[in-house]
């Protein structure tokens, strides 16, 4: 069966640099397949860019199979677009109706500069993550880190949190620009496990001081954060993030 075609009015955001002043462009789209990706589509409407001698939209993508965290835009007013625990990369077409405007724009934060019409810069993610440090327990090769006990719902929760792609649209639909999302899943897949106690508390600390020096804001339990994450990691990362500041701050190791 052929896939279905529409046409679409592309609202889209152009900005040249950091500095320069944006604004939204419009074009037109006809004979796009239902069953295009929309970073497919974004690829057609560059090469008709391209054709017509304009500058293409820059935009973030790498894997397209929403493992690498690179893609990622605000769709329609929701990071991501509208389908739930979906990556940009991963929303096709079909979600979509003929005759449709779609607007398409980039995440914002302080924390995140925008570099280039879509594409911003994640770096304060890189820089909490390093701040996090390093596991020092050996665990040996395979079978041997088999050896250290680990209760099943611990190593489960311990997986849902280390599904965190750092994408960051958990920034995005925050009303505060908060990272806490990010930070309590990081946090959170070392905490919870055995080999992560020896840094323990110095990590959740320095995640912290790291995310805070970043620019981010704090978290005001909206939960938009959880219901954009294309990983559906829970906000309960987050009060465990709280919870290990506050180990920490008592001076627990």
């Amino acid at each position: 069966m052929a896939a279905k075609k529409i046409s679409i009015l592309i609202k889209i955001w152009r900005q040249n640099t950091t500095d320069s002043t944006g604004n939204f462009e419009e074009h037109r789209l006809t004979d796009i397949t239902t069953d295009m990706s929309f970073l497919e589509m974004l690829d057609v409407l560059n090469e008709r860019l391209t054709l017509s001698g304009k500058e293409p939209v820059a935009f973030d993508h790498d894997c397209r199979e929403g493992i690498c965290g690179m893609c990622g835009a605000v769709v329609n007013g929701t990071a991501h677009g509208p389908e739930r625990e979906t990556t940009l990369c991963q929303l096709h077409m079909r979600h979509f109706k003929d005759g449709e405007t779609i607007v398409i724009e980039p995440f914002r934060a302080k924390a995140f500069p925008l570099i280039k019409d879509l594409i911003i810069d994640r770096s304060a993610f890189d820089h909490i993550i390093t701040a996090g440090g390093y596991v020092s327990v050996n665990a040996g090769s395979a079978q041997d880190g088999n050896t250290i006990a680990v209760a099943q719902d611990r190593a489960e929760l311990a997986m849902d949190a280390a599904a965190c792609i750092g994408c960051g649209a958990c920034v995005a639909a925050c009303p505060n620009a908060a990272a806490m999302l990010f930070a309590g899943a990081k946090v959170s897949q070392f905490a919870l496990l055995p080999q992560g106690g020896p840094e323990r508390a110095r990590r959740a600390r320095t995640m912290i001081e790291a995310m805070d020096k970043a620019g981010f804001g704090n978290c005001g339990n909206e939960r938009e954060c959880e219901n954009v994450c294309p990983k559906g990691i829970s906000i309960r990362n987050i009060a465990r993030l709280n919870r290990e500041y506050m180990r920490a701050s008592f001076g627990a190791e």
